[in-house]
């Protein structure tokens, strides 16, 4: 998996990662078992701070998508792609009522973060 940040974006550069890996899980990109990146290699790669890139994986961690050891790097353990598939039913249902509402991404994002929280 490619990883790739916007350093002008408004989104921290550790949620842009967060929302990679999320996205790979769901589409079936990355796969349980799979081994992310080391945290420096991906800091180097990126030309961010290695603290950048641990901070990505440890929200990844807490919310159960990656396990984190010593020695082994961030594994995958996320969801399988039939646990999302829910997910991705309702996400194209909202796409659909948010443009037909004429809302933009960005509009539609903020409603669905302010929702999540």
């Amino acid at each position: 998996m490619m990883f790739r940040i916007d350093p002008t974006s408004d989104e921290p550069l550790f949620e842009q990662l967060v929302a990679q890996v999320r996205i790979g899980v769901a589409r079936g990109e990355l796969a349980h078992g799979e081994r992310l990146p080391a945290a420096r290699e991906l800091a180097q790669a990126l030309e961010v701070n290695v603290h950048t890139v641990l901070k990505a994986y440890q929200v990844l961690r807490d919310e159960g998508l990656v396990d984190l050891r010593r020695g082994r790097g961030a594994v995958v353990t996320g969801r399988s792609r039939a646990e999302l598939s829910a997910v991705e039913r309702a996400m194209a249902d909202l796409i659909r009522a948010a443009k037909a509402a004429h809302l933009s991404p960005d509009a539609t994002a903020t409603l669905v973060k302010e929702a999540m929280r």
